[in-house]
């Protein structure tokens, strides 16, 4: 089974791009964040005429999630139950890959803005329900991962430069740990831990020739349970469809088990 994660900023502006990237790398499964996109937009049709169902969580000009996948997607759940927000962030469905059943969970963290915000401290909100609710999930689903963007980089490896980021948002310690208690749970970042010590990112930012200059950082993830880790045979990052004409900001990473 593929599995890949992708923030494509936009499935409006990004849709072919979407077409072309799942004829060529052929995932099972694909997560999209930052649709951008109310339900009643989201390109099924499409979607569908490349052998694939979906389901969208979506907004008009914000957020967005979607699960784009070969098997049928079942028990959808949208956002987090009990965490009163407007925000789409969040989409849940199980799939029986004819091996097992999966509980495949997609995210688009809060970005936070800097440290000192209402935004920061409604990230850390957002991060505290999603543990409390997976923490729940796992006792009725043995097998989940969750992928999606993040919005931080678990290590200094995983940042261009940790110490210009040092206290800021992405890298800061209360992200860190919020992010590190999501993993205490038992799952592992499917990326290090296949790639221990490899220095790879999978967002740049568009100012300052960031991508040029690769002056990126590691803040989309794929966390398998502990069940899947040892099935995990890949672990990548595929640049490619960040050199495309008007490209996202962020590009797919992926894992095969």
């Amino acid at each position: 089974m593929k599995l890949a994660t992708w923030n494509v900023n936009s499935l409006t502006v990004r849709l072919s791009q979407v077409e072309e990237w799942i004829k060529k790398a052929k995932p099972d499964l694909l997560l999209l964040q930052e649709t951008k996109q109310e339900n009643i937009k989201f390109p099924h049709e499409a979607i569908n005429a490349l052998g694939y169902k979906s389901i969208h969580n979506g907004q008009k000009t914000y957020n967005g999630v979607a699960i784009i996948s070969k098997y049928e997607l079942l028990d959808i759940q949208n956002n987090i139950p009990g965490f009163e927000d407007g925000q789409k962030r969040m989409i849940a469905a199980t799939v029986n890959t004819n091996h097992r059943k999966i509980r495949i969970v997609c995210v688009y963290v809060p970005n936070g803005q800097s440290v000192d915000s209402d935004k920061y401290f409604y990230k850390l909100e957002w991060l505290k329900h999603f543990t409390l609710w997976l923490k729940n999930e796992m006792l009725s689903h043995p097998d989940i991962i969750i992928a999606g963007d993040f919005n931080i980089a678990p290590q200094d490896i995983d940042c261009h430069d940790p110490e210009a980021w040092k206290n800021n948002v992405l890298v800061s310690k209360r992200e860190r740990e919020a992010f590190q208690k999501i993993i205490d749970l038992g799952f592992s970042d499917s990326f290090r831990a296949m790639n221990p010590s490899e220095i790879q990112y999978s967002w740049w930012d568009y100012r300052m020739a960031g991508f040029r200059r690769n002056l990126g950082m590691r803040i989309d993830h794929i966390l398998t349970n502990k069940n899947l880790i040892n099935k995990v045979t890949m672990s990548a990052i595929d640049k490619e469809p960040r050199k495309s004409e008007r490209p996202s900001d962020h590009t797919p990473v992926i894992i095969e088990i």
